[in-house]
């Protein structure tokens, strides 16, 4: 008889997750931060051309529509930001097609929260913080890189001003497969392949690692700033514990007409690969329109939080069910 009706975590690991759901939103009502529930299905999903939304025909009283499964809850959030909510946070459900394995499932929990009048600095205190208070045996410190200062270290190559033939080559190299495997990817598809199989298992080696000034084209939600040396960059932050990307965080963009147009410009670019536009999200753009405050948000996968803080060996040993198994 088949066994495949039983959780895949086990009663006592659920018992854990609990203990520390509630120590999180704790973490939060101390600070006065006022837990929010918003819809998985909104008008809108994510346009980024390394995400795959999922949607679903729904009958309305407007008729036939199609709705997206969010996946995050950033763009009910930031309409709730606008409404003057002021500080809140969510444990949501979200949900990427076609993400399965150790560290992933399609369906999976995002804690979101975000902090009108923060700065991404003051943002990235808060998000040690809260990931220390949950990992009883660390004791490590918060160490910041610079996205740029990483390839230099580790591939002796520079992200910004290198040709997109030489990222394409160390992409296919150290992907151990065929250079015309690349021929069609662009500049952020090789970062990205170089920054996972390269960089990332070197991160948060007894530390926390705060990688920030990625490059402007990967802002996605987030203003951009010029650093140092006078390159514009994305004003967010990615934080790493044993080389799991566990945050991600944004100086959050608020200007409607420019989120409108990068909305469009990652629909052309989905064109291009042939992957298929995905609705924008009009709503947001409205809030965004009638003044979202400025400040910072982050998001944090919280089943790949518990899975450290317990031991685990994959993701789907910290759910109740997984995707597989749902």
């Amino acid at each position: 008889m088949s066994a495949s009706w039983r959780p895949t975590a086990d009663i006592e690991t659920l018992r854990e997750r609990a203990r520390l759901l509630a120590k999180v939103r704790a973490f939060f009502t101390e600070r006065d931060v006022l837990e929010v529930e918003t819809p998985v299905l909104g008008q809108g999903g994510s346009t980024d051309v390394h995400l795959v939304s999922l949607s679903t025909l729904a009958r309305t009283d407007r008729g036939q529509r199609r709705l997206w499964l969010q996946t995050s809850p950033e763009f009910h959030m930031k309409r709730l930001l606008a409404a003057g909510s002021g500080p809140i946070f969510q444990l949501a459900k979200s949900f990427r097609d076609g993400e399965v394995g150790a560290r992933h499932n399609i369906e999976f929990t995002m804690l979101e929260w975000y902090r009108p009048g923060y700065s991404l600095a003051a943002l990235i205190d808060e998000t040690a913080t809260l990931v220390a208070s949950i990992l009883p045996r660390f004791h490590g410190s918060v160490v910041h890189y610079a996205y740029r200062r990483l390839f230099h270290t580790h591939l002796a190559v520079d992200p910004f001003t290198s040709s997109l033939e030489t990222l394409r080559r160390l992409a296919a190299k150290h992907g151990q497969m065929p250079a015309t495997a690349l021929a069609n990817d662009g500049r952020d598809t090789c970062l990205d392949l170089l920054m996972s199989m390269v960089i990332e298992p070197y991160l948060g080696r007894n530390e926390l690692s705060v990688v920030v000034d990625y490059p402007a084209s990967q802002a996605a939600l987030a203003r951009r700033h010029q650093d140092a040396d006078g390159e514009w960059v994305a004003s967010r932050f990615e934080l790493y514990l044993n080389g799991i990307e566990l945050a991600n965080g944004y100086d959050e963009l608020t200007d409607a007409a420019e989120q409108r147009a990068r909305f469009a410009d990652d629909n052309a670019e989905r064109r291009k690969l042939g992957v298929g536009e995905v609705d924008v999200d009009e709503h947001l753009l409205a809030a965004l329109d009638a003044g979202l405050p400025p400040g910072s948000g982050v998001a944090l996968g919280i089943d790949r939080l518990i899975q450290l803080a317990l031991g685990k060996a994959r993701l789907e040993d910290v759910l109740t069910f997984s995707t597989p198994n749902c």
